[in-house]
């Protein structure tokens, strides 16, 4: 269930990111470059956390099994 809120949070943090860079090159406003830049890291972060959470989950499997 985490996984899941870490993909949701990444995906929208990045589309959030996505729209304030494009305000920002559009009507050239400082405060829609500092929210882009900051939701584009949150997205990194997020989207690594959901690929830690994938990557980091295994089951041992013993020689006796």
């Amino acid at each position: 269930m985490k996984d899941l809120l870490f993909a949701v949070l990444a995906l929208v943090s990045a589309v959030a990111a996505a729209y304030f860079l494009y305000s920002f090159q559009k009507y050239d406003d400082q405060t829609s470059l500092i929210f882009g830049i900051i939701l584009a890291l949150l997205a990194i972060v997020f989207g690594g956390l959901f690929m830690f959470g994938k990557v980091n989950r295994h089951e041992d499997i013993h020689i006796t099994e």
